[in-house]
């Protein structure tokens, strides 16, 4: 082997980076080879993120260097990362909503016409198609944005940056949302980069994908280098020892449900197009699971409840009273809240401070004469700061600026504070880490303890097995099935959710 043959495509060497009252990066190295799929790993808040921002130009280092090829770099805006030939996917997704797919792979790369100043539609539309088409996806490059499921823009963000022949992509979490079928061809698409010497950092908090697509693996923790080793050499245990400091050895700690009273009943909901004949019930002190594929119908299902969405006929019943919910603002008036699937979108925001963040929902329990007491306030944040161990250095620190894990917590807190008894939780750990998730468990099964009522949507089959007392399985807008704790498997679900009797 040639001495140039061993020359990492990248090198990041001894970066630190200090935030006002956080050190994100202490002494932090990365060494990805040619051609090489490296799992970057940590809790959130270990400096994943913020370790790929400095390689994207969106945060300065404040020490260390950068190198390419064996050649030091200077990159100190997202546009030298990209002319560097360096691509992002970021989890929250860096698309123009009114564009197309086809205009959002090739924004400020569009092929030009004979013409000057004129775009080469035709050829845009054909190459970004052949993209779309190389990934597997079903996709009309024609479709604005806008009218994407999660998972088709994903797919988008992904064609950008192989659009851009670039030689180091970064991929933080690309599987959030894709289901088994957009992860297969993923995972291919990725093995073909590979074969092409293309270089793959790859985030994720999903360990199984790590073990089947990855060659090393790098973990971070409190804004530290631990460890990096091949994947080969390690198991499911080593790696959340490395991550979390200690033993996990119940990662989904379920505990028995004294199940009461009927909370909430949904009788005969339908929305046109979108959901038939919705019938569930969910009990006092009980963890109702709604799995299916994505699009399947369950974030829809969540949003009708709670009055996010408009329903064409149906009834909705809390306590045994038939009630009329018809916006957000009478759901919270009833007792019920909704963690939303997008946190930053929907759920924050993060422009405010955790303290307004956690209050929001339930300004009325702080208000006198139409306004807020700044003390009561403080007081309220700082209890739910400290019970979900939220790690911020204030609660006047911006939302936006926190770890996503720790961004979930706030609104998990901004939902506590309204004390509702009905809790629909959208995809509650998605990007999160084993020792975060392990925590938002606990609080779910304390909170069914205190007899809330919960729906729980979960992408993550073990996830929806692990806690949930009932399961129910969505399949083109519509209930599949029904299947008891005992009776539930991942296959039995997956039969269900692809259209199984």
């Amino acid at each position: 082997m040639t001495e140039e043959a061993v020359v990492p495509a990248l090198e990041m060497r001894h970066i630190s980076k200090t935030f006002p009252g956080v050190r994100a990066l202490d002494d932090v190295s990365l060494t990805v080879m040619l051609g090489e799929v490296h799992a970057l790993l940590g809790e959130n808040g270990a400096g994943k993120s913020t370790l790929m921002k400095i390689l994207a130009g969106a945060h300065p280092k404040d020490t260390g260097e950068i190198l390419l090829n064996g050649k030091p770099v200077h990159i100190d805006s997202p546009q030298s990362a990209m002319e560097l030939g360096i691509s992002i996917i970021y989890q929250e997704f860096n698309l123009v909503p009114y564009l197309n797919a086809a205009e959002n792979i090739f924004l400020g790369r569009e092929p030009r016409a004979k013409i000057p100043s004129f775009v080469d539609f035709r050829k845009m539309y054909a190459d970004a198609q052949a993209i779309i088409d190389r990934l597997g996806v079903k996709l009309n490059v024609r479709t604005p944005v806008n009218r994407l499921s999660v998972a088709q823009q994903q797919m988008v963000e992904i064609a950008k940056a192989t659009s851009r022949k670039s030689r180091v992509i970064v991929m933080d979490e690309p599987s959030a949302t894709l289901t088994e079928h957009e992860l297969a061809s993923l995972f291919t698409l990725i093995r073909q980069l590979q074969s092409e010497g293309v270089s793959i950092v790859y985030i994720s908090h999903r360990l199984e994908e790590v073990f089947e697509i990855a060659n090393r693996v790098t973990i971070l923790r409190d804004g530290r280098w631990v460890a990096t080793e091949k994947v080969a050499d390690l198991d499911r245990d080593q790696i959340i020892r490395y991550m979390v400091g200690r033993e996990l050895k119940d990662i989904i700690p379920k505990a028995p449900a004294a199940v009461k009273e009927p909370a909430l009943r949904v009788v005969h909901l339908n929305r046109t197009g979108v959901l038939h004949d919705i019938n569930l019930t969910v009990h006092c002190g009980e963890v109702l699971g709604l799995a299916g594929l994505v699009g399947a119908g369950r974030t829809e299902v969540a949003r009708a409840i709670f009055g996010a969405d408009p329903i064409d006929s149906g009834r909705i019943e809390l306590f045994g009273k038939p009630v009329r919910i018809h916006s957000p603002e009478s759901a919270i008036r009833h007792g019920i809240g909704l963690i939303t699937e997008d946190r930053k979108a929907q759920g924050l925001i993060l422009g405010m401070a955790v303290r307004e963040n956690t209050t929001l929902a339930n300004l009325a329990a702080l208000s006198r004469f139409g306004f807020v007491c700044r003390a009561k306030e403080r007081e309220a944040a700082t209890k739910y700061v400290k019970d979900l161990r939220v790690r911020t250095p204030t609660i006047e620190q911006a939302v936006q600026n926190l770890s996503g894990g720790n961004q979930q917590k706030v609104v998990l807190a901004k939902w506590l504070f309204t004390k509702s008894k009905i809790l629909l939780f959208d995809e509650p750990t998605r990007g999160i880490d084993v020792g975060a998730k392990t925590e938002i468990y606990q609080l779910i099964n304390q909170l069914a303890a205190e007899g809330v009522a919960i729906i729980m949507i979960s992408s993550e089959l073990p996830e929806i097995l692990g806690m949930s007392d009932r399961i129910l399985v969505m399949h083109e807008g519509r209930i599949a099935g029904e299947l008891s704790r005992a009776e539930a498997t991942q296959e039995k679900i997956m039969h269900l959710a692809t259209g199984g009797e």
